[in-house]
């Protein structure tokens, strides 16, 4: 298996996209509670709770995504324009969602074992020894 550049996936690329597929999804929906919940909320009945309690939990989350994207974009080689992209997509509703899943396409294609091109693969059912 190899990334969008063509070259092959370690398992420390394949372990870290893991950690920022799940941080994109975080700061995903927290990004969409505070857009379609807080704001809405704060603004049209007046009830700011919402907005100062998930607007800082955001902000911190995202931070954590910054350094999992950065992490990603060190192991994968992403050129620069690809990385800030990637971590530009937390701050604009939805768009975490479709980068997370361009980022990660790769790793459709992992095995239910976690195998990755070039690893040995572990006994299929049919393989089992007896």
């Amino acid at each position: 298996m190899t990334d969008v550049t063509g070259r092959p996936l370690t398992p420390e690329v394949v372990a870290s996209m893991k950690r920022y597929r799940v941080a994109a999804w975080i700061v995903g929906v927290g990004l969409l509670v505070l857009v379609l919940v807080g704001m809405p909320l704060k603004y049209l009945a007046g009830e700011p709770s919402v907005v100062a309690i998930v607007g800082p939990v955001h902000g911190f989350l995202y931070m954590g995504y910054l350094v999992l994207t950065a992490d990603l974009a060190v192991r994968a080689r992403w050129p620069v324009g690809r990385a800030v992209l990637v971590a530009l997509a937390g701050t604009i509703p939805f768009v975490s969602f479709v980068a997370e899943r361009n980022v990660t396409r790769p790793l459709q294609h992992v095995g239910a074992r976690g195998t990755t091109a070039g690893a040995a693969p572990g006994p299929g059912p049919q393989e089992r020894p007896r």
